[in-house]
């Protein structure tokens, strides 16, 4: 059992077992993507708004999937993440195929102090799923705002309750009978949020949660849409379909995406907001 098990541990220290994680699994998460239905059908959101020659900020972006996306598409991309080894394979990544991408490491919470710049798009995927206290998360959602320009388009991604039980479902049943998994399914019966060890410290919101706590940014709300819409319980069986199967499974579920009754599907939410001038 890791140590962030046993005991209590500080907040600056969860972040460093996050940063951990990610550094020794760059490969893993570089692949994680690779044309699964969180990654496609989330493009085709991307598409519907940003366009080549835009600017975006891609905070916690990993080792670069969504950057190299949006670079190739013709877009000024800027990466920030928490793992060093994740800016690494990013920029060498980029180097390798021609791509500008410019790669930063810092977190999250202190992005508006390390970068200057104003953005037509922030991409907030990542942070948000790491982020155990509500204060912190707000000041990930308060910093990626500072670079984002007026009319801006913010994307910020969740991990949900949800999504923890179909995970669970799908990939590792047994941990259902382990009693340690108490600590989440409680929650999960109750209608709460959890945040605490888990692939490693890991924040899972309740579905309901996320419009109120986004409701507080000076934003107007466009989408909150699953990532993977009704495909995540049976990703493993997609996979295997021929390209014709493929397509007809994404265009239903970019159909139902947005249907509050499917949201509880995906392992993932996305809001997707556009932002206004601060009322006096």
């Amino acid at each position: 059992m890791e140590e962030s098990k046993k005991r209590n541990i500080t907040n600056e220290e969860r972040i460093k077992i996050v940063q951990d994680f990610y550094d020794r699994s760059v490969e893993v998460e570089w692949g994680r993507l690779a044309d699964k239905p969180e990654f496609l059908l989330t493009c085709r959101m991307l598409d519907r708004y940003i366009k080549p020659g835009d600017t975006v900020l891609d905070i916690g972006g990993g080792p670069g999937r969504y950057s190299v996306y949006l670079a190739e598409k013709g877009c000024d991309v800027t990466l920030f993440d928490l793992s060093s080894e994740n800016i690494n394979h990013a920029s060498k990544y980029a180097t390798k195929h021609g791509l500008s991408i410019r790669a930063i490491c810092g977190d999250a919470r202190e992005v508006s102090k390390l970068i200057s710049e104003q953005f037509d798009h922030v991409l907030l995927m990542g942070p948000l799923y790491h982020l155990l206290e509500e204060l912190d998360r707000t000041r990930a959602v308060d910093s990626a705002l500072q670079l984002l320009k007026t009319g801006g388009m913010l994307y910020a991604a969740f991990i949900s309750m949800s999504g923890g039980l179909v995970f669970g479902l799908r990939d590792v049943p047994e941990q259902f009978a382990d009693p340690y998994e108490e600590r989440f399914l409680t929650p999960l019966v109750s209608g709460e949020s959890f945040g605490g060890a888990a692939f490693t410290q890991a924040f899972f919101i309740n579905q309901h949660e996320v419009i109120p706590f986004m409701n507080r940014f000076p934003l107007e709300k466009l989408h909150l849409f699953g990532q993977e819409s009704v495909l995540a319980p049976n990703v493993h069986k997609f996979m295997e379909q021929p390209p014709e199967v493929k397509k007809a499974m994404l265009d239903l579920a970019e159909k139902l995406c947005e249907k509050e009754e499917y949201l509880s599907w995906s392992e993932h939410l996305m809001y997707v907001g556009r932002k206004i001038e601060e009322r006096e």
